[in-house]
């Protein structure tokens, strides 16, 4: 598995797990556990991982279904 991206925001690893899921990449997301365990303040990202093979077709996804000018963390 590889990361593809890493964040603290919730809604936005909802977003890119929805938009991969849509398109057949099936995903997981390490460190979820470990951040509910200190509080979910925000000091642990959160990982969102995807199968070696999905990465660079989740990269573009991704990258398609950010609004213009967005940057990663725009939710």
């Amino acid at each position: 598995m590889k990361e593809l991206l890493r964040t603290n925001n919730a809604v936005y690893l909802s977003y890119a797990q929805a938009v991969l899921t849509d398109a057949g990449i099936d995903t997981h997301v390490f460190d979820n556990h470990t951040s509910v365990m200190e509080g979910s303040l925000g000091v642990l990202p959160r990982r969102l991982m995807v199968l070696d093979e999905d990465l660079i077709r989740a990269k573009k996804l991704l990258a398609d279904a950010e609004p213009l000018g967005a940057s990663a963390d725009w939710a």
